[in-house]
Parts: C-alpha cells; sequence; structure tokens
C-alpha cells in the first residue's frame, strides 16, 4: 500500500486525476493485499481484467492470481527468481528483492527495491505502452517530501529504491 501511495503522490504532484483502492482486511490472516491504481482517464474505481498496464507483485505466489489483470503489451515485474515462478505467458521480469533487502539491512524495504526496478525498466522500455507516468526522479521527490523531518527513514527508503533500479544494469 505504501508503493501505491508513492506513485498516487507522483501521479499528483504532475496535476494528473488518480484513484486508488486496497483491499487487505484478510492480510491479517495471511492473505494477499491487493492495490489499484488508476492515473489519467478512467470511469471505474477498479481495474477489470485484460486492463492493467502494469503488474507489481511483491510475493512471486500471487502472480497468477492477479495476472488476469494485465492487458496485452502490459508488463510484469516479480520479486524472485525465474527458475521458481510459475510456468505463464505473462512478460515477466523479476528481481530478488529479499535479498537485496538483506544486503542493504533494510528488509523491510522490499516493496521499494521492487518498485525502484520497475521504474527503471520501464524507462528502458521503447514503447509507449509500457512505461510508467512518472520516474525514479518523481519517486525520490515524494519520498524527500514524504520523510522530510525523519533523516534516517528517508535515506534507507532512497537507498532502497536506488537498490531496485540500479539492479536492473547487473
Amino acid at each position: 500500500m505504501f508503493v501505491t501511495r508513492l506513485l498516487a503522490e507522483a501521479a499528483i504532484s504532475k496535476g494528473l486525476s488518480v484513484f486508488t483502492s486496497e483491499t487487505h482486511g484478510m492480510a491479517q490472516r495471511g492473505g494477499t493485499v491487493l492495490s489499484h491504481l488508476k492515473v489519467g482517464d478512467f470511469s471505474s474505481p477498479l481495474i477489470r481484467p485484460l486492463q492493467a498496464d502494469g503488474l507489481l507483485v511483491l510475493k512471486a505466489e500471487n502472480m497468477l492470481q492477479h495476472g488476469a489483470f494485465l492487458k496485452p503489451g502490459g508488463w510484469v515485474v516479480v520479486n524472485g527468481h525465474n527458475d521458481t515462478l510459475p510456468k505463464t505467458d505473462l512478460p515477466v521480469a523479476t528481481i530478488d528483492a529479499d535479498t537485496l533487502a538483506q544486503k542493504i539491512a533494510n528488509p523491510k524495504s522490499i516493496n521499494l527495491i521492487v518498485l525502484g526496478f520497475a521504474l527503471a525498466k520501464t524507462e528502458q522500455a521503447a514503447d509507449d505502452q509500457a512505461s510508467l507516468f512518472c520516474s525514479c526522479k518523481d519517486i525520490k521527490a515524494v519520498l524527500k517530501e514524504r520523510f522530510t523531518k525523519n533523516k534516517m527513514m528517508l535515506a534507507a527508503s532512497l537507498n532502497a529504491l536506488q537498490t531496485g533500479y540500479d539492479n536492473l544494469k547487473k
């Protein structure tokens, strides 16, 4: 949900229309948190199957469950390993955010690592369909505004985002 808020704030700062919707009640019992973010012109609060431009998956086991939202030509970024993912026709890019979070001594930063990787991946894409409405620079600006008074949290968040972003080059 934190990533959704960051993306929503980045969109708002660009003057774009934003709508978010979250389902998280069962998360307390080990269930999945599902968060929808709509940016730009939209007529419905929820994303219908085959309508999502992109999908961020923080736990690989949830990829197939939510992959039906992705539209043809969309993108998927998954926290996991290619060899452990279920077989799918989805265009999946993976990052081992769990290991990277341990390397930077910030195990709660998986979401920002995945976001940073997704931003790098979509910025690298050649076609407009695969790109996002914001950049890593935009998300950094949101983080700086959000954590103005908490320099340690800001530094840790920026480091996690940059770790994911830089991982595309490796």
